[in-house]
């Protein structure tokens, strides 16, 4: 009899804690649905796709959306800052060239993923958070376009569509090199309306758009607002992720996830605090934190900065207590969209995982092995990361406190983590052309 007391009094000790892993966590979200994304029209979605892809919209007509935000790459480059205007190759392969032709600077921040752009509830985009809704703006968008940015932009992934095609790092181009990039280095207002204009006329140079144009908006006229609607429609139709694990299992399916997945969602929502900013149907706050991510890049991101950093948001808003923040990032496809953070500074899910839990001391032990970065590369990619001050000014603004997660706990957050995969949604719904209307390259 006291054989069988003991055994009932240990069954009664497993058996909550086997419930407890297999109950639901306070906090969940409601899964995605196609209900919960923008419309878009097919001849857009179709005209957008070959856009996407075609270095016509690119100031020395080489280098084109698709090549940082790849089919093949999870929607990015999977480096940790990408070559941009004048890198030769693809993704890990791409290199800044040789001699005369290698480029001069590099794009500042990782390629960030495409995933549920789409989604109605998005905001606010780029990692400083400088394009939002603004309702009072002509546009219906704060940017730093300002008043340049046109009226008739369908969506904020429209509007974002904007802006790389006037960064010189990333598709204008150095000065004096194309028309698009003296278009907008000589003009006062930093250039935006003549990039477009630039634009626009390349494109209209190109005879075989005209009747894609002609059929995705009843004429063939061809502007840069109608440019960057067809982009938005084929980002928010190609790259929309809502069939995962997770999605499953908040639909009803208790078998979606496994054991250890289970036991990650509940650290996720529960003790790792993760959905603190992790929150909603999105898995993102849409806010700005300051989590003392290691800083990369061999240049400033603010003008006339005479130091090399990135100061994240303050240099959109100008607040002080800015400094150092970074959005929060949506996390679906999270697992095939590395590098992590603004910088690209983590090339795993465990290790920018581990920098959750002790963020000052990962950036001041931060393992430079972990940055992607390309052969030949800037010499002052850690320029930042060296500066002593710097490097204080990041620990000081950080928002999180030190936690202590067990390896077993922090492989189940990781399993976690990998649940928010939509195999399907990586390969997108159209996938890469063969061939785009201008005759140019498709980088594949």
């Amino acid at each position: 009899m006291r054989f069988l007391v003991i055994i009932i009094a240990a069954l009664s000790i497993i058996t909550p804690a086997f419930a407890d892993e297999n109950a639901r966590p306070a906090g969940l979200p409601q899964p995605l649905a196609d209900t919960d994304f923008l419309s878009t029209s097919k001849e857009r979605v179709e005209l957008g796709r070959l856009l996407f892809y075609d270095p016509v919209l690119s100031g020395n007509r080489n280098i084109s959306c698709g090549t940082c935000h790849h089919h093949d790459h999870g929607t990015g480059d999977g480096l940790s800052l990408p070559v941009g205007e004048g890198g030769v190759g693809l993704a890990t392969k791409r290199t800044v060239g040789e001699g005369v032709h290698r480029i001069r600077r590099r794009v500042p921040r990782n390629a960030p993923p495409l995933f549920n752009l789409g989604a109605k509830d998005v905001r606010v985009l780029f990692h400083d958070g400088r394009l939002f809704h603004d309702d009072e703006q002509p546009s219906g968008f704060r940017s730093p376009g300002g008043e340049y940015l046109p009226k008739g932009l369908t969506s904020i992934v429209a509007a974002q569509a904007m802006f790389p095609v006037t960064s010189e790092t990333e598709m204008a181009g150095d000065l004096e090199e194309n028309p698009v990039a003296v278009a907008r280095d000589k003009a006062a207002d930093g250039g935006f309306k003549e990039v477009w204009r630039a634009l626009e006329e390349q494109v209209r140079k190109e005879k075989a758009y005209r009747p894609l144009f002609a059929k995705a908006y009843g004429d063939e006229r061809i502007d840069m607002v109608r440019i960057a609607n067809a982009l938005g429609d084929f980002i928010i139709h190609e790259w929309r992720a809502i069939d995962t694990p997770f999605d499953a299992y908040l639909r009803g399916n208790q078998d979606a996830l496994t054991q250890d997945q289970k036991r990650g969602m509940a650290l996720f929502y529960g003790e790792a605090g993760c959905s603190v900013c992790h929150s909603g149907s999105l898995l993102a706050d849409q806010d700005f934190h300051a989590i003392a991510m290691s800083p990369l890049g061999g240049r400033s991101t603010r003008p006339f900065d005479p130091i090399i950093r990135d100061r994240g948001r303050i240099n959109f808003s100008d607040r002080n207590e800015d400094a150092w923040k970074f959005r929060t990032p949506m996390l679906r496809n999270v697992s095939a969209t590395g590098p992590y953070g603004h910088s690209g500074a983590y090339r795993s899910l465990e290790a920018v995982v581990r920098h959750h839990l002790n963020p000052v001391e990962s950036l001041r032990n931060y393992d430079r092995s972990q940055a992607i970065l390309p052969e030949h590369g800037d010499h002052n990619d850690f320029t930042a990361l060296d500066n002593p001050q710097t490097v204080n000014a990041i620990a000081a603004a950080n928002e999180l406190g030190s936690q202590k997660l067990s390896d077993p706990q922090i492989t189940d957050l990781v399993a976690f983590l990998k649940s928010l995969t939509d195999e399907q949604s990586l390969k997108g719904r159209l996938g890469r052309p063969d061939q785009v209307p201008s005759g140019l390259t498709v980088e594949k």
